[in-house]
């Protein structure tokens, strides 16, 4: 699968129940993270994610996703190795730009 993301795009895999899916930080994604979490700019939401939680960590990973539509609750019935899910967070935000 890492063939076919596009890393210079801000692209990372994480395996959802076994499958190979594409996280993304998009403006779209950006957009619904600042929507979930009740706050009115980038600063604020910087600072928001400073502290997550579990259920955060289902939001996020929500909003990244790329081509597929899973909602946390339904996130936090899925199988998700939690280090490749915080290594592909990480990747997709720190690929995002500089």
């Amino acid at each position: 699968m890492s063939g076919l993301i596009n890393a210079p795009r801000g692209e990372a895999v994480l395996h959802i129940d076994g499958r190979p899916l594409i996280l993304c930080l998009t403006m779209g994604a950006l957009a619904r993270l600042e929507a979930a979490f009740d706050v009115k700019s980038l600063e604020a939401l910087e600072a928001r994610l400073a502290n997550l939680s579990g259920q955060d960590i289902l939001i996020i990973i929500s909003a990244l996703l790329c081509g597929e539509t899973l909602s946390p609750a339904e996130l936090a019935k899925a199988q998700i190795h939690p280090a490749e899910a915080a290594e592909a967070i990480t990747k997709a935000f720190e690929r995002a730009g500089p």
